[in-house]
């Protein structure tokens, strides 16, 4: 039986409503999140010197353009609310389309929000505790008001992401100032024997720490100009966030030394300690608070992009294909998207290691999906020769083939690091094949 659908819901579509300043610090906000005040211990534990531990940072923004460009291609020659899912589907397919939703949809997307939610759990608690699950009701809570901001209508979506993206890197430029001019500088003792010289582990998170940019490419479809400011929103996007990570390590370098950021369990809370004692403390646990919140709305914003899409892809999921014009947002794709992260935040605190589980359940099939998308450049070229691409990544094959080899390594080492909570994810995934099935069907 066909179900009918208002008119407004059916033909309704996103309306190019964001500029450039929006997209950029839709970006940021999302990849400047948890990772920059989590990752530099564990990059410092693993890089034999402070040269490398400063040089690793602008490498990984390398890597990252890389991506961008490529993503760049992608974004201006099929603007589209899927985003790589609509790349993915183009080049291999409606099965390997749907199952890169479905993971977006049960793992991927679902499992980053939850992530974010938990590390703004973590901090706020240091705030105001509610008790021994104050980390789960933080975070719930915030999946909850930022899926109803986002639900009530764009404007105030993207409202919400320019002044929580504002208010981020305004704190990581004063935590490189105390940094620099407030704490003594502490001379360095390491060596490369006392803190090891393997920087394979090292580049994995300085990549984690990273990622999100790709992100971009879900709102593309409401980007003004999509052919000409995307790529604007890209390059400034990853200009400003290797900027602000080289800047934020260079003060950690500086107020605590290599070796004691290699032993820091909050390493930004240390360096504000140090010198402002218990208040600078309390302050940088409201920055990370406020920077996971910015990452988990912009988080939040552009999954429910890649569920409008599956939706109007495949009628077994049509009633996430509707946009509501009056909100100009896929309403029903951001409260199932909800109510999956929600699920995840509740399994999340009975492990009592919810940002842990939710990373090893994530990292290989985001990687995984994220080599696809790099080889939809190849393939795409190859098949729609035809369509106007009004930006090419400079010096092809080999700018896309990097990206792709670099996908393909941390794809290995995710998959070596996260270990059963990567089977997890795998299962996850694998459990889509049915789906996969009963859409064929329909």
């Amino acid at each position: 039986m066909r179900v009918e659908l208002d008119s407004t819901e059916v033909r309704s579509t996103p309306r190019p409503t964001l500029s450039v300043i929006d997209a950029i610090s839709m970006i940021v906000g999302i990849v400047v999140g948890a990772g920059i005040f989590k990752a530099p211990s564990i990059v410092a534990a693993n890089v034999g010197s402070e040269l490398a531990f400063l040089l690793i940072w602008p490498l990984g923004g390398l890597i990252s353009l890389i991506g961008a460009l490529c993503y760049t291609e992608l974004a201006t020659a099929y603007p589209h609310a899927g985003g790589d899912y609509h790349y993915v589907l183009r080049s291999f397919g409606r099965d390997v389309g749907l199952l890169f939703a479905w993971a977006r949809l049960t793992v991927i997307q679902t499992g980053s929000i939850a992530i974010l939610a938990f590390v703004f759990g973590d901090y706020a608690k240091e705030l105001l505790p509610l008790g021994d699950y104050s980390s789960s009701i933080y975070a719930g809570v915030a999946v909850a008001v930022l899926t109803l901001l986002n639900a009530t209508g764009v404007k105030q979506g993207k409202l919400t992401q320019n002044l929580l993206t504002a208010a981020k890197v305004l704190g990581l430029l004063l935590v490189f100032l105390v940094g620099i001019s407030f704490v003594a500088p502490i001379g360095t003792k390491s060596s490369a024997s006392s803190l090891g010289g393997f920087h394979g582990l090292a580049m994995i998170f300085v990549l984690l720490t990273y990622g999100g940019w790709s992100e971009a490419a879900y709102i593309s479809a409401e980007l003004r100009n999509v052919r000409r400011n995307m790529k604007t929103a890209l390059l400034v996007s990853i200009g400003i966030i290797t900027t602000v990570f080289l800047l934020t390590n260079l003060a950690y370098l500086r107020g605590l030394g290599l070796e004691a950021i290699s032993q820091s369990d909050a390493v930004a809370a240390d360096l504000l300690r140090r010198s402002f004692g218990e208040p600078g403390a309390k302050f940088i646990s409201l920055l990370i608070a406020v920077s996971a919140l910015g990452a988990t709305n912009g988080t939040i914003f552009t999954g429910a992009r890649t569920n409008y899409a599956l939706g109007r892809d495949f009628p077994l999921f049509s009633f996430l294909g509707r946009w509501d014009q009056r909100a100009n947002a896929p309403v029903n794709g951001l409260i199932l998207q909800a109510a999956i992260a929600l699920t995840l935040v509740l399994f999340g605190s009975f492990t009592r290691k919810g940002f842990q589980t939710m990373v090893e359940f994530t990292a290989p099939v985001f990687w995984f999906f994220l080599l696809l998308a790099g080889l939809s450049v190849f393939v795409l070229r190859r098949k729609e020769a035809e369509v106007p691409r009004p930006f090419r990544v400079p010096l092809y094959p080999f700018t896309p083939l990097l990206f792709c080899l670099t996908s393909v390594y941390m794809l290995q080492a995710s998959l070596s690091y996260t270990g059963v909570g990567a089977v997890v994810g795998v299962a996850v995934l694998l459990a889509g094949l049915p789906i996969l099935f009963l859409a064929r069907r329909r």
